[in-house]
Formats: structure tokens, sequence, C-alpha cells
């Protein structure tokens, strides 16, 4: 293969990279703006980071799990007092990225229940442990709830849709 035709090759690998890292980053901002249901947008969230995992890599699926955060809480989606939740989100999506990157790959459904799992139990942990210091009662109950078990449920849901997804694509 002559040296132009690798650059093209190169360019148009790219040029889909990016092409794929804003669309999956667009819906990952763009739809919890129209659709406030955890049980919606938890799932296609944890299926955009799972997908970005296959597609692009952990690093930029890290990416995508960071920037929704961000934007919601900056653009008043996210109520302020939830604001030390923030980085705890991040990072929990970061931990299921990694534990999937290192077991999904090669055995999705183990990749995706050990990540969920971690995912709820450090968001849990994190409404357990340190927001019962920062915040009040009633929010650090209803943070419980939000952070407990719909956690778990919405990365399975979210599972079920990358890998069908990604099946249809002929990806895995």
């Amino acid at each position: 293969m002559t040296k132009t035709k690798v650059l093209v090759l190169t360019s148009v690998i790219a040029q889909s990279k990016v092409f794929i890292f804003t669309s999956l980053l667009a819906i990952s901002v763009v739809v919890p703006s129209f659709l406030h249901s955890q049980y919606i947008t938890g799932p296609l969230v944890n299926a955009i980071l799972l997908i970005a995992v296959v597609l692009l890599g952990p690093f930029e699926a890290v990416m995508i799990g960071i920037i929704p955060s961000t934007v919601a809480l900056s653009s008043g989606l996210l109520p302020l007092p939830l604001a030390p939740m923030v980085p705890f989100i991040m990072i929990s999506n970061a931990i299921f990225v990694a534990l999937f990157y290192y077991i999904g790959v090669k055995r999705f459904a183990i990749g995706v229940i050990i990540g969920g799992l971690v995912k709820f139990a450090f968001l849990s942990s994190t409404v357990t442990l340190l927001m019962k210091s920062l915040l009040s009662e009633g929010l650090v109950a209803k943070l419980a709830i939000m952070m407990g078990y719909p956690q778990f449920i919405t990365a399975l849901l979210g599972g079920l849709i990358a890998f069908f997804f990604l099946r249809g694509i002929k990806k895995i």
C-alpha cells in the first residue's frame, strides 16, 4: 500500500472516531435534558459508555462519562444541592468503564455485571459514608435511593441495550 493510501485511510478512521465520539457524547448530554427519568436516561448513558468502550476505547468512554454530569450541573438540570455527588458519579462511570474494558470485552455479560455491581457499591457507599456529613438528612435519604439499587438495574439495562446495538452492527 502506498504512503498516500495509508494516510487517507488513517484520516478516514480518525474522522469516523471523532464522529462516533461526538455522536455518543451528544446523545448522552441531550437525552437527559428532555427525559428526566433515571430509568430511561440511566440505561441509555450506561449503554453509551459500553458502546464507547468497544468502538472507541476506555479513555474516550471515560471522557463521555465525565462531560454529561458537568453539563447537567452547569445547565441546572441537576439540582445544585446534588453538586457534591457529581465527582462521585464521574468516578463511578470511570469504574464501570474500566471494569468493563478489562473484563467485558472478552466476557460481555460478566463485565457488565461486575462493573454494574462495583458502580452501585461505590455510589451507595459514597452516599452512606460521605454525603451524610455534607447534605441534609432528607436529601441523603433521596440520594440513597437514587444511588442505590437503581444504579445496578440501569447498568444491567444499559448492558442489554449496548449488547444488542453492538451485535446489530457486528462489533461483538
